[in-house]
Parts: C-alpha cells; structure tokens; sequence
C-alpha cells in the first residue's frame, strides 16, 4: 500500500486555505474515488487526470485508487486540483521519488492531453504560498500575473511531463521566470481639464481625493456631475503594492483578465441603477464579489442615486463604515475587502431642478426620500452644482490639468500617511482625538454649528476630518476655524431638505 501527500489551495473568497491532498492506493478491484467533499468540477478530475496521465506515457496503477481532499469540510471546486491529484497518483505509485514534495504546492487543471490549464484565483494561492515559504508549481498562463507577488518561489508548467522531469531533476524548471516590467505611467483618456468652470465642485473633488472621502454631486442635468466624477481617478494618489495586489487578487477570482501595463492604475466602476443587491455587494450560491468589492482601493460611481432601490443603497451602508463585505450563506460565510471611495450624483428633483416650479415641494421630498437619511448620514462631502452661464461654456481660458491636482493631492495623501499611516476618512474616534485635536475656540463653534444645523455624531466627526483633509492641502498643522467653515459648508443636500421642509 502507497500513501502521498501533496500540497495544494482552494479558494474561499479572497482567501486561498490549504488542502492537502491525500492519495492512496490499496488493494482490491480496480476504482478511482475522490473524497472531501468535492463539488462535481472536482469529481469529474478523475477522467481528466486518468486521460492526462494515460496520453502522457504515465502508467496508470489498476489499483483501488482514494484521493481525499483535506479539510474534509471544506467546499471544493473548480479543476484546480487536478495537477495536485495527477501527481498524488505519480508519487503514490513511484514513478516519482521527491524526498522534499512537502516543500511544493501543485495548482492547474489538466487537459486530457497532459497540458496544464490556466485557473482562476492564482494571486491568493501563491500570497498564501509564500507566508508557508513553499514553491508553487503553477500554470504557464498564470505565472505573468503570479511573478506580481515579490518573493514567491514559483515553476511555470505547460505538461504534466514538465512536472515529472523536474521532480526527478532529469530537466529542471527555471525557477521564478524574470518578465520585462511593462507597467505605464498612468495616461488617462480623460482630464480635469476638460471640465468647463464649475471651481467649487473641482475643490470639493480634490478634497474627497486627498482624504478619501465620499461625495455627492447635487445639480440638474448638464452641470458636470458624471464628467467630473469619472476624473476623480486622474487625481487620485498612484497605488502602493500592497493595495495593487489586493485589488488584482480580486479582479482574479472572477476569472477577469488583468491588464498588466496598468494594473496599478484605480478601479472605477460604475454600475447601472438597476443592478440587484447581489450584484452591488456580491453574493450567489458561490459567494463572489461585488462592484463594491471591484471597487476597492478605487471609485464606486453611482448616478441617477434616487433611482437605485432603497434596500440596495442602503445594503452599503455597513461596508462604506467598516471596508469590508460580509457574505452570509448556509454553507459557508465569506468576507470581501470593500475600501471603496464613493461618489453619487443626483439631480435635486424629479424634474431635473428644484427651482423649475414644474414640482411641488411634495414631489420633490418624495423623490428626495427614496435615499435614506442614514445612507446620506455616511457622506462626507455635499455640493450643489449650479447650471453653467453661456460665457463659462464659451470661454477658452484653459482649466487646471489632472496632474497639477494629482500633485496637491498626492502632497496631502503622504502628510496623512507620515502622520497616522491612513487617509483621514478611516480615522477612528481615538485616533481622531490625536490627530484632529481641536482649540477651545473651534470646539465651541463646532458645537453651536452642530446644534444649528442638527448635525448627527456621525456627521460632527465627519466634519472634523474634512477639515483636516482641507488643513493638509494648504500644510497647515492644525485646524482652524476657517477649515472648519468650509467643511461645513459641505452639506449640500442637508440644506436642500431642510429648505425643503419648511414649507
């Protein structure tokens, strides 16, 4: 009787958790059985491993042949256990002898030929890999996107003959295959610049920039909500490594390719008012993510906001606090990273502007209340954007590039990082009380401001750190009540329903 134990991954969400995959042969009538509560994808490896090692020259033991999938109750699926299986049933069976097998892990679905096929989810299984300081043997088409990872120790296979003449050191792989760095400066198609007047709405978007916070654009059709929302990326701070990793890794589950001349560049996403909660914030029977969660370290655009149903929107609010997504289901719960930046656009009636008369102030307030006051509660910054005279829509005067505000932003984004080693929008109240630290005399107008304007303990902090935000453009050391005016000021929507309600 022969026993093998071989190291592989699967994946749960953004993770990658070990499966050892355990392959014994045994006496008895000829069987291949395959344990561990495996998903049909992974059943249906037995007659491609059987085909890939029959049409490679292999021999193929005509014994009773169990592979087991350890943990046992860990969901597995997909064919990325069929290179780890194929070379189980090898060792199991002699063909290969490799005192230091425990030193590898094996990912790749095999063809029926003996080719190894690309799969999906390769980034979380070679992260993983290397906190275990083990060797990946992975696919060929997925080495490019796994060399990503700094420090991994990887073997880019095309056969299962490539596998076996490497274990054996008859023709060794070449260890961690050097590609040329093809990653481009960002050159976005899209600029600031390009944006006629609109100067309060291009300072609030460089705010929100430097600081992470969430926005709103408040105006009728044509003022430049969606141009402008679509430029925030232009000027957002380049991604560190990590964040890059991050996002990539997620853009892998789902199987999506990655560009790798600018995958360090943010995602922007932009979903249609239609989507479902699944859609938005991910799920299925097999938990996958959502635009919110394809929206990390970037943009997550939504216009038309009333438009959205209320539950969907409101299915935000928890990640939009927390920067992570919880996927409950009965068999498994999932989490997502969700560190999204968001900005929404609205026009202030269902007409296309509350100063039309085509509306009454009903009309208006009920169109208004389709978005909920708690979601509302959770944006930082909100600014009505006036409707364009024919001299600023005529005028030739050139406006300020992205990359003069990118440089602002970027100076703002590093004092942040220096000083509390994030963006002042995911500051928590103990650490407000050190970095945001306010005067006596700022304190008590904050507080007379508050109580006037009704401001939630939500909404109060978020003043605070948006006046931070603004005192790190100008590299200012403390706040100062002019910061904390303008901050103030930002409040848009909440002045267009208290306006609202007093008729």
């Amino acid at each position: 009787m022969s026993l093998a134990r071989i190291f592989s991954r699967a994946q749960v969400g953004i993770n990658a958790p070990e499966v050892i995959v355990e392959v014994h042969l045994g006496n008895g009538l000829p069987a291949f059985h395959i344990v561990g509560l495996p998903e049909a994808s992974v059943k249906e490896s037995k007659d491609r491993v059987r085909s890939a090692l029959e049409n490679s020259q292999f021999g193929f033991p005509d014994q009773r042949i169990t592979v087991n999938l350890a943990p046992a109750d860990l969901p597995k699926d997909g064919g990325r256990f069929d290179l780890a299986i194929a070379v189980g049933i090898l060792v199991a069976s002699g063909q290969i002898v490799c005192p230091d097998i425990h030193k590898y892990e094996f990912y790749g679905e095999l063809a029926l030929n003996g080719e190894v096929r690309g799969v999906n989810a390769i980034l979380p299984s070679v992260l993983a890999a290397k906190e275990q300081d083990r060797c990946c043997f992975l696919p060929l088409a997925n080495d490019s996107l796994a060399s990503l990872v700094n420090g991994v120790k990887r073997k880019a296979v095309s056969s299962i003959q490539e596998v076996w003449g490497d274990l054996l050191n008859q023709q060794p792989l070449p260890l961690n295959i050097e590609y040329p760095d093809c990653t481009q400066a960002p050159d976005f198609l899209l600029d600031l610049s390009d944006v006629k007047g609109q100067p309060g709405a291009k300072r609030v978007l460089e705010i929100a920039a430097a600081g992470g916070h969430n926005l709103l654009f408040l105006g009728p059709p044509g003022t430049g909500k969606s141009m402008l929302a679509q430029r925030m990326a232009t000027i957002m701070p380049t991604m560190s490594d990590d964040e890059a990793i991050s996002t990539a890794a997620l853009y892998s589950i789902i199987g999506q390719s990655i560009d790798l001349t600018n995958w360090r560049q943010r995602p922007f996403r932009n979903p249609h008012h239609t989507c479902s909660a699944v859609a938005l914030v991910g799920g299925s029977s097999n938990p996958k993510p959502g635009e919110i969660s394809l929206a990390h370290n970037g943009v997550l655009f939504l216009d038309e906001l009333p438009e959205f149903e209320r539950k969907v929107l409101d299915s935000l609010r928890e990640p939009m606090e927390t920067g992570t997504v919880t996927i409950s289901r009965a068999a498994r719960q999932m989490e997502f990273p969700a560190q999204f930046q968001l900005i929404t656009a609205l026009n202030p009636s269902p007409t296309g502007s509350h100063t039309d008369k085509r509306a009454t102030p009903d009309q208006v307030m009920r169109y208004l209340s389709r978005v909920s006051g708690p979601f509302i509660d959770r944006i930082d910054l909100q600014i009505e954007l006036p409707r364009l005279t024919s001299v600023e829509l005529q005028s030739t005067k050139p406006e300020e590039t992205s990359a003069e505000v990118r440089a602002r932003v970027e100076a703002a984004y590093y004092v942040q990082l220096k000083r509390q080693g994030k963006v002042n929008a995911r500051l928590n109240n103990k650490e407000m009380s050190v970095h945001c630290e306010l005067a006596p005399a700022e304190l008590q107008f904050l507080a007379r401001a508050s109580e006037k304007l009704s401001l939630s303990p939500r909404s109060y902090h978020r003043v605070i750190k948006v006046a931070r935000t603004i005192s790190d453009l100008k590299g200012a050391e403390n706040i100062t009540l002019n910061e904390l005016k303008e901050a103030l000021n930002y409040r848009a929507f909440e002045r267009l329903i208290a306006q609202l309600t007093k008729y």
